[in-house]
């Protein structure tokens, strides 16, 4: 199967990876196939420019944004040239865990699979973690956070946390693993006060203020919600912005561009 074709596949299957094609040069055409377990297939017609194209492919499979990338590499051994490439990013739905089978999650889910999300709802107590309360939610699973992970798979940097309990056993069990992964995005609901003092533990079971600076808490955007329908799109909102790289304010607001012009 060509390194096309192998993409084609992956798109269809809802895998990740990058196609990296040579735009310009002494190879324009060629192509590298890079999966998100690193492994690779093809080549650009040299191993700097292989290694150096799967590091482009590497950041931008998981950041989920096809560009035109220029380097200037080594293309053959008597000259140096600008190399520009495209990498093309498949990927699949983002996933979105949610821990806290707690009214406003079910809000979450549906708002989330409207919006291409898949949700995933974790709590430990059995009595509430139930399909029929979450019937958006791809799995719902009665577990701690270690043991639900270990089923669901670990959190990647395209995974996207919020938790949305008030519970401090829970609430910490899931931050002590969360905010030392690569996840996307990392937020917790709590006032204020809930929050200094979820602070005051993290702190002192070992975290650094620069990791907990990765916390988003209180978690939503402040668009004066009062339902539990609101504050659930308040929270679904922050995690888009988050996706997407942007502070979530009001367009009419925003100087320049909309949206993102690919390179």
């Amino acid at each position: 199967m060509s390194d096309q074709a192998a993409f084609t596949e992956l798109a269809r299957t809802g895998g990740r990876g990058a196609l990296v094609t040579v735009l310009e040069g002494a190879q324009p055409g060629a192509k590298l196939l890079v999966h998100a377990d690193g492994t690779r297939s093809g080549s650009l017609g040299s191993a700097a420019l292989d290694e150096a194209a799967a590091v482009h492919a590497d950041e931008l499979m998981w950041t989920e944004r096809s560009e035109r990338v220029a380097n200037e590499l080594l293309w053959t051994d008597a000259s140096v040239r600008r190399g520009p490439m495209f990498v093309d990013i498949v990927a699949p739905p983002p996933r979105l865990l949610l821990f806290g089978a707690v009214d406003i999650a079910s809000h979450v889910c549906t708002l989330a699979r409207d919006a291409g999300w898949v949700p995933y709802v974790v709590d430990p107590r059995a009595r509430f973690a139930t399909r029929e309360r979450f019937p958006d939610a791809e799995e719902v699973v009665a577990a701690w956070p270690e043991e639900a992970l270990a089923e669901l798979g670990p959190i990647d940097p395209a995974t996207s946390v919020a938790v949305l309990t008030h519970d401090p056993k829970l609430d910490d069990a899931v931050l002590h693993i969360a905010l030392r992964s690569p996840a996307r995005f990392i937020g917790a609901m709590g006032s204020k006060r809930a929050q200094a003092k979820r602070r005051e533990r993290l702190l002192g079971a070992g975290f650094e203020e620069h990791e907990l600076e990765r916390m988003s808490a209180p978690l939503g955007l402040d668009l004066g919600a009062v339902s539990a329908e609101e504050t659930a799109l308040s929270i679904l909102s922050e995690i888009v912005a988050a996706r997407h790289g942007r502070e979530g304010g009001r367009l009419a607001n925003v100087k320049g561009r909309i949206h993102e012009v690919p390179a």
